[in-house]
């Protein structure tokens, strides 16, 4: 019933937002007599804020058209490479021949982008720092509602032969960047490669914010996943698709659901946030507005997770920690990292992040015991958060360099 209440307040709430936006436009556009009333900036912000608060947010786009590259402007084309019930593997082609696309000799990266609320566009910037010197494609991954039910179940061991078929469709000398949860899966899908002797394993991996191991220095995500038995979540926050959607009857965690938790993690800060942004269109400061738009777009954009990988990730990943006790075992093989050796490691966190806390992700480097310490590197990002080692200026400036001349060292 908890979905279908909350599609129910979005319809209740759809006129008055719709109110809120067009009186927000008739008390700011110069055009309208209202803009010129005494107090309209106050109710053009009041009224766009409102709006803000309860409108809907559908999936953003990428809006990289082009990107720097050798001091020149190259445009960009999203191509669709495969495209599977619950993914899509993207290339942001640059516009140039095969002749000086080659010239270039830019390294294939596979970025593969958390299925843990947000959509991929959250890797928005993540992309565009990469695109300069690599050629890069990304995991898209599909709101579960809008998968039909006829497409199967979605188990994380799914999401690890989505991961090992995208690899092998790049061939043998693709980099594989993973941000946050997928560092989990993508350690497995590499692991069983190796065990396997599969000869399309990456150059490298590199890591990123993940849980590796979720006993290292928990933080309020850890201790939501452990203070709860299993059953809590199998019974509290899983809920059928609503008829609306293409994926009617299909059980989910509700991305609503999701976005709640973000924003009970701080409370505090979303509320100053949303303060400032009044100030600001009072004030008539646009550039700082824009810029608050621009995030909460993307924060607020949210989608549903199969309720099987969710489910599963909770046990195995945040519970049972069966990655790092090397208990795991996919459909009765097991993942065992220590196979890996030819594939060069990095594992990045940032020193202030409070979603993966530090030496989550590093742990990673003791069990691929089989890699030579000299193809293994660890960084820790001075004053980044969570969201600072894969945007913003520190991404930009620090993680990413970093990241660039890993790869080609390993290339």
């Amino acid at each position: 019933m908890l979905y279908e209440l909350h599609e129910f307040n979005r319809a209740f709430l759809n006129p008055m937002m719709q109110w809120a936006e067009t009186s927000a436009k008739l008390f700011s556009d110069p055009v309208s007599p209202l803009a010129h009333t005494p107090f309209s900036q106050r109710l053009a912000a009041g009224y766009e804020l409102l709006y803000r608060l309860g409108k809907d947010y559908e999936k953003p786009e990428f809006q990289i058209a082009e990107v720097e590259v050798d001091g020149k402007k190259v445009g960009i084309v999203e191509e669709i490479i495969e495209t599977k019930p619950f993914c899509r593997l993207i290339h942001f082609k640059k516009d140039l021949s095969a002749r000086q696309f080659s010239a270039l000799k830019q390294p294939t990266v596979l970025l593969v982008a958390p299925l843990s609320g947000h959509h991929s566009t959250l890797l928005r910037e993540t992309v565009r720092a990469l695109l300069q010197q690599h050629d890069v494609f990304i995991t898209d991954w599909t709101d579960a509602r809008m998968v039909p039910l006829d497409q199967g179940a979605f188990h994380l061991h799914d999401y690890v032969y989505y991961v090992q078929d995208f690899i092998r469709t790049l061939g043998s000398d693709v980099h594989v960047i993973s941000v946050c949860q997928p560092t989990v899966p993508v350690l497995a899908a590499i692991a069983l490669m190796a065990s396997a002797n599969d000869p399309k394993l990456p150059k490298s991996m590199t890591m990123m914010g993940g849980p590796i191991d979720a006993r290292k220095s928990p933080t309020a995500v850890n201790d939501l996943a452990t203070e709860k038995p299993y059953s809590w979540f199998e019974n509290t926050v899983i809920y059928p698709v609503p008829a609306n959607y293409p994926g009617f009857g299909r059980k989910v965690y509700p991305g609503f659901l999701q976005h709640a938790g973000f924003v009970a993690m701080n409370p505090r800060r979303h509320a100053q946030s949303h303060w400032d942004f009044y100030m600001h269109l009072r004030d008539g400061d646009d550039e700082s507005a824009e810029e608050h738009r621009k995030f909460y777009d993307e924060y607020n954009a949210v989608l549903d997770m199969p309720a099987e990988f969710y489910l599963e990730t909770i046990k195995i990943v945040f519970q049972d920690y069966d990655l790092a006790r090397g208990s795991w075992e996919i459909e009765g093989k097991p993942v065992r990292p220590q196979d890996i050796k030819s594939v060069a490691l990095l594992t990045i966190e940032g020193e202030l992040d409070d979603i993966s806390g530090s030496g989550q992700t590093q742990a990673a480097q003791e069990l691929c015991s089989g890699i030579a310490k000299g193809k293994k590197q660890h960084f820790t990002a001075p004053k980044c958060g969570h969201y600072g080692i894969f945007s913003g200026r520190r991404w930009r400036e620090v993680v990413c360099p970093k990241i660039t001349e890993f790869i080609k060292a390993s290339a």
